[in-house]
């Protein structure tokens, strides 16, 4: 099925809120044994835990390399609200490599394909080769058999966009702005660019995202809408903590703007989990290989509670056994008072370099 020529603004589609009714949600096996230690055995575990929590609710596919298909459709066969699917891919970040999904008012399905460079390429990618990855988004739309829009010449991850579904968009300048995604692009070029493939008038732009976020400050791990209006925002009140300027900024930008229907934005703040690091014993279990991200006890995880999917009735959220856990989910609680909070062990995933939203991708309901 050959990529559309138009854009999705054109054609009438636009990308809803998460909190929109959800088809099913997708997800990607981890394997790779540079980023998941000990053969990626606790990985699998972790992940299998968020499959499981998410089919409670909702269909879930997950998308798996042929060596390991056996392996995940045995642990995952008796479950009838899972579909395992061959696949093969570099690593199993499936929010940035998978298609972000719009919609149009007439019930219809379509899928973006943003060009993947595993967030910088040659400058500052976090592995190579990336070529599997970056066929993901089209793989899952012809199994779905849904049109999809191709971006050869824009890189983008889904990680690094927030919508609310009314035309408004957040996402860091540490990101989208890096001379790692898209040198060739001004700022106005690339507002015009999610402009038409998100379908939103205004882009709210915070300074940076958490402190050593190795995807360059995605917005998935900081900052998200929670309804119409309203944001969690991650958050320290540690002056000491090289995060607290970050949230300053943000809580500057977030307070002085207005989303795209003018409403001023109502600001909850989220406590920032850690400060948390890698055992060396965990260090010791990843397979050495170069030019893969290097993984080292001194350097500070960007572990947060922000990082978390929106499924139909249900929160799924990381817990990382941290004096925080209680609080994260009274306030995920009071932010989303219709649905379940389920939390998940988040931290074999964060050593992986992400969190629970970064390894889902939710599909909304045709």
């Amino acid at each position: 099925m050959k990529p559309l020529t138009s854009s999705p603004k054109a054609d009438g589609f636009y990308m809803p809120a998460e909190w929109a009714r959800q088809q099913q949600a997708w997800m990607v096996w981890p394997e790779r044994t540079d980023n998941w230690r000990l053969g990626a055995k606790p990985a699998q575990a972790a992940f299998v835990a968020v499959m499981r929590a998410i089919a409670r609710y909702q269909p879930l596919t997950v998308g798996v390399s042929a060596a390991q298909f056996e392996n995940a459709s045995e642990q995952l066969g008796d479950h009838d609200n899972i579909r395992v699917v061959e696949i093969s891919n570099n690593d199993a970040w499936v929010r940035d490599t998978g298609p972000t999904f719009v919609i149009n008012g007439r019930g219809e399905v379509r899928g973006v394909d943003w060009r993947f460079n595993a967030w910088g390429g040659f400058n500052g990618g976090l592995y190579f080769p990336w070529d599997k990855d970056d066929q993901v988004a089209r793989k899952i739309c012809q199994l779905e058999q849904v049109q999809r829009y191709r971006t050869d010449d824009f890189v983008l991850e889904g990680g690094s966009i927030h919508v609310d579904g009314e035309g408004t968009v957040i996402t860091t300048e540490e990101c989208l702005l890096n001379a790692n995604r898209n040198p060739h692009l001004s700022r106005e070029v690339i507002e015009h660019t999610l402009a038409q493939h998100l379908n939103i008038e205004k882009v709210i732009w915070l300074p940076e995202g958490l402190f050593n976020d190795e995807t360059d400050g995605h917005v998935d791990n900081f900052c998200c809408f929670t309804r119409p209006g309203e944001v969690l925002l991650c958050w320290t009140d540690d002056a000491t903590d090289p995060n607290y300027a970050r949230c300053q900024a943000a809580w500057e930008v977030l307070q002085n703007t207005t989303d795209a229907k003018g409403r001023t934005l109502k600001v909850v703040k989220m406590p920032i989990p850690g400060p948390l690091f890698a055992t060396p014993v965990e260090c010791e279990g990843i397979d050495q290989v170069a030019g893969s991200q290097p993984r080292d006890p001194a350097i500070r995880l960007a572990g947060s509670y922000v990082n978390f999917l929106i499924i139909n009735g249900a929160i799924i959220a990381p817990s990382f056994d941290d004096e925080k856990d209680s609080a994260a989910k009274t306030i995920l609680g009071q932010c989303f008072p219709d649905r379940d909070i389920v939390m998940v062990p988040g931290r074999e995933i964060l050593l992986g370099g992400g969190n629970i939203h970064c390894i889902t991708q939710q599909q909304p309901a045709a």
